[in-house]
């Protein structure tokens, strides 16, 4: 009986869940949720090229600025993050950038506002298959803090907040009761979404860079949401984190 190992296998051919192969992205790889909100990446990139749409897996490849960046979906959840990251890095990425939705924990944030990460409460499992309960979930310094420069310079003339702090990341969306969401607020969390963990623990674990921001969707504590009314300002703050995100990649590699 021979057991497979996982890491040793595939590592230089097309990926099997994310359908890319090696030569495909560029070392840069903006991720959001939703396959859908590739398609707004790309309209920021020149000479787009599709490469890939497996299960929620989405990938193109383009230019920023004479920068080469690539966009692939990670679908909901931890598990498909993991994967998306490890395949990615199989293929040349090195610097992941959450852009995404996520729900405010603090009465200030208001929906369409900019949250930028500086850490994850682990309440997935996917970062446990990975490492032991009490090892930090954590973005990498220097691409955060390219990201909080480049939003709050930016800031005044697009007419957006910026939030920044520790978010929590949860498996269960439909599991978190008022009791539950008051609790990460009084921890003084800053938002609640379900990706950033396993994004940061993955990434440690395999030398690689990775940071996060988010447009707030919806503010769970003051009962403030783009859902009540019109879509506008969620799809304004994507907008906005998406540049964020390739003038921060601009940036660190200048």
């Amino acid at each position: 009986m021979s057991v497979v190992d996982k890491s040793a296998v595939g590592t230089s051919a097309r990926q099997y869940h994310i359908g890319v192969a090696p030569g495909e992205v560029g070392e840069i790889a903006l991720l959001p949720g939703d396959p859908f909100r590739v398609a707004l990446i790309a309209e920021f990139l020149d000479d787009v090229t599709e490469v890939a749409h497996r299960r929620e897996h989405r990938t193109v490849t383009g230019y920023y600025q004479g920068l080469r960046v690539s966009a692939t979906s990670t679908g909901m959840g931890c598990p498909s993050t993991a994967i998306a990251v490890e395949e990615l890095a199989r293929c040349g990425v090195n610097t992941f950038i959450r852009v995404g939705s996520s729900a405010a924990l603090q009465p200030h944030i208001g929906p369409g506002d900019l949250l930028i990460s500086h850490g994850a409460l682990r309440n997935d499992g996917t970062s446990d298959a990975y490492v032991p309960r009490g090892y930090p979930a954590v973005p990498d310094l220097r691409l955060t803090i390219a990201l909080e420069d480049v939003a709050r310079e930016l800031a005044p003339e697009a007419g957006f907040a910026v939030h920044s702090g520790i978010n929590a990341t949860d498996d269960a969306f439909y599991a978190e009761t008022p009791a539950f969401i008051d609790e990460l607020s009084r921890l003084g969390l800053t938002n609640v979404e379900m990706e950033a963990s396993a994004l940061y623990v993955v990434a440690r674990q395999r030398g690689l860079r990775a940071a996060m921001i988010c447009a707030c969707s919806s503010n769970l504590v003051a009962g403030a949401s783009v859902y009540d009314e019109s879509n506008a300002r969620l799809h304004d703050g994507w907008r906005h984190s998406i540049r964020v995100a390739l003038d921060a990649a601009l940036r660190i590699h200048a």
